[in-house]
């Protein structure tokens, strides 16, 4: 044999250790690792717990007296009702001490034992649905309370621990209902009396916005159809994606404004819209590509002119034209025809409304879009090189 080696019977054991085939088992009959209480306790099994046990429910004994574990079979075995009131009790404390995710594990594990008393069944439950009510579980909660209602109808304690749980959740119409089931019981139960008041304010109120919000939303969609009809009936083409219906049509096409990037403040929502006089009134957005700068119009009137709105727009040089070019009468408006790649140049003596009645005009995203140059710049005649252009 090498030096520095052992053979395998001078390698020190453990006394009293685990075997390799049975560790699971053996470790499973120390009361510490325990995963559950088995329902009876045999001394001789499980010495340990009984022991525990009797210190526990021997009230005659002393402490001591479990130092050797006892034979007897009964003697050492604790009823699964005791049990459950223990827990139950143990839970309790955990609950005055405000301790509520302990107090729901004492009362589980009250709830896991086998016993018949209903009564004690009915109090764990409610306890566990008050201790849940505590931590914001309302669902639990209430799903414990309704069991205990199931096991004993006249708990008043589960019901009004029902009935909160309701008000929590916004079930006020449930929340009255179990109130109400409550006070058959006891009419004068004041915590119910309460409960019963603020659910029903709360349901009034609650079905009053829905009024409101129904007659509002019946009211948009008449103003969308309207709008839609006062669109088609000025043959003005809306570019959507794929609608798969009318309805989808409309929200598509009227959706609010979104400029790829050239967002400008008054933008925000900015919607086409009619005016108590039934005209058309579109957001319209002028691009300046040499700059890379934009102008929007929130109110375009359908049957305003484009030299109006650039004599307002241009009535002073904007800080971005350091050449002074960009004036009313030497700019060029033209639309883009994605579709063919070709443009398209407006008169600007034009109004709005017949600009939108062009054949090849599609209005994208709810917003009218127009291009301005400089008459004859360098930059225009780069960015036409190339395209079709047609002249209005």
């Amino acid at each position: 044999m090498a030096d520095g080696e052992e053979s395998d019977a001078e390698v020190p054991r453990y006394l009293n250790g685990f075997r390799p085939d049975t560790w699971e088992q053996e470790m499973e009959a120390i009361p510490m690792f325990m995963r559950r209480c088995p329902d009876e306790i045999d001394a001789e099994r499980h010495p340990e717990l009984a022991c525990l046990q009797s210190m526990l429910f021997d009230q005659d004994k002393e402490p001591a007296a479990c130092s050797i574990p006892r034979a007897g079979p009964s003697s050492a075995r604790a009823r699964p009702a005791e049990l459950a009131t223990m827990y139950k009790n143990e839970g309790n404390a955990y609950f005055e001490e405000k301790d509520y995710g302990r107090a729901v594990l004492a009362y589980s594990e009250g709830l896991r034992q086998s016993f018949e008393d209903v009564e004690l069944r009915a109090v764990l439950l409610s306890n566990r649905a008050a201790a849940n009510c505590r931590l914001g579980n309302y669902r639990s909660a209430l799903n414990d309370a309704t069991q205990a209602r199931k096991l004993k109808p006249d708990h008043l304690k589960a019901i009004v621990r029902g009935a909160l749980c309701h008000m929590e959740l916004k079930n006020y119409s449930e929340a009255i209902a179990w109130c109400e089931e409550g006070l058959r019981i006891d009419s004068k139960e004041k915590k119910l009396l309460e409960v019963r008041a603020k659910a029903d304010k709360l349901k009034r109120v609650e079905e009053r916005d829905a009024r409101k919000a129904k007659a509002m939303a019946k009211k948009e969609q008449c103003q969308k159809e309207r709008l839609l009809a006062a669109i088609k009936e000025r043959n003005i083409k809306l570019k959507v994606v794929e609608p798969s219906n009318e309805e989808e049509e409309i929200s598509n096409a009227l959706a609010e404004i979104n400029l790829n990037g050239f967002l400008s403040d008054g933008a925000t929502g900015a919607k086409v819209h009619l005016d108590a006089d039934g005209n058309l009134n579109w957001p319209v957005l002028f691009l300046y590509p040499e700059h890379e700068q934009t102008d929007f119009i929130e109110a375009f009137h359908e049957n305003s002119r484009f030299i109006d709105h650039l004599t307002v727009m241009f009535a002073e040089l904007p800080p971005w034209d350091l050449e002074r070019k960009y004036l009313p009468s030497n700019l060029e408006l033209y639309f883009e025809d994605e579709e063919r790649a070709e443009m398209y140049e407006l008169n600007p003596e034009h109004t709005l409304l017949q600009v939108l009645q062009h054949q090849r005009y599609f209005v994208k995203a709810g917003t009218p879009t127009v291009l301005a140059f400089v008459k004859s710049s360098p930059f225009s005649k780069n960015y036409f090189h190339g395209k079709k252009v047609h002249r209005l």
